[in-house]
């Protein structure tokens, strides 16, 4: 009996910028309908992670491997690697003054999904349904991509994205950054609608616990100075939120920030 690789394998991942290490080995598996958190203080080579698995080109990976469902995908593209499946949130969505989101998800989900996928009455259930869920009025379709949003909707536009598209891979870089109580709530609502119950998976990438507490994530993994140094399960956020790091820290070590990829993070 055949059993189905894991959407994300991450295996002795090494990578850096400018002859400069920034993650320094690092494990990681995610499974088709788990949502995995990774943690860590500023610096600790968190968003590098994300912009190496989305493919940006300033970072080098030295050594190690990322594989999406048994496929490495370090030689792709970044857009190769959107198509096939992989979706990033940013920290800071940029505006596109002119482009309407209506015609944007339309196109973003013809891209990836094909042009029957993102057309019918079909498609305007699903979105339909989706902005319901994410508490966003029907006008928000005629705005232009955001441009003039309030954080919280930038933040419930990209979840949109994300229940749209359905990609395999989810990376949701701080998307709890400037959300209040509920838009906390929405959010977290629309990642475990758009993942828990499918093939996909996501790796939710913050400082806090807050978010955690409603997506209540699989796995939680802590990063400190590129490396991975401990996993646990969702009470990991919270004893990180009582405790800090530095009581994770390898003796040795100094607890000061990491800083080598501190502007990177």
């Amino acid at each position: 009996m055949s059993v189905d690789p894991p959407v994300l394998e991450i295996r002795d991942l090494h990578a850096g910028i400018d002859d400069t290490p920034i993650l320094n080995g690092i494990d990681l598996k995610i499974e088709s309908g788990e949502i995995h958190a990774l943690m860590g203080r500023n610096g600790s080579g968190k968003t590098t992670a994300a912009n190496i698995i989305m493919g940006h080109p300033e970072f080098e990976v030295s050594q190690g491997s990322v594989e999406l469902n048994g496929k490495d995908i370090l030689e792709m593209k970044p857009w190769e690697r959107a198509r096939a499946g992989v979706f990033l949130s940013f920290q800071y969505p940029q505006a596109v003054p002119g482009l309407q989101v209506g015609n944007f998800l339309r196109k973003s989900v013809a891209a990836i999904n094909g042009e029957d996928a993102a057309k019918g009455p079909e498609f305007r259930r699903t979105l339909k349904s989706a902005m319901a869920e994410l508490d966003m009025p029907r006008s928000f379709l005629g705005r232009y991509v955001n441009d003039g949003f309030s954080g919280g909707e930038k933040k419930r536009f990209e979840i949109l994205q994300l229940m749209l598209i359905k990609p395999k891979l989810a990376i949701l870089d701080e998307t709890d950054s400037g959300l209040d109580i509920d838009g906390i709530k929405t959010v977290a609502k629309g990642i475990n609608s758009a993942v828990r119950g499918s093939d996909s998976a996501a790796l939710i990438i913050t400082h806090y616990s807050r978010i955690l507490e409603h997506v209540k994530p699989d796995r939680v993994h802590v990063l400190i100075k590129g490396r991975i140094v401990k996993s646990g399960g969702p009470e990991l956020a919270l004893e990180l939120e009582e405790r800090g790091y530095d009581w994770l820290i390898p003796s040795g070590e100094d607890s000061e920030s990491e800083t080598v990829a501190a502007t990177k993070d």
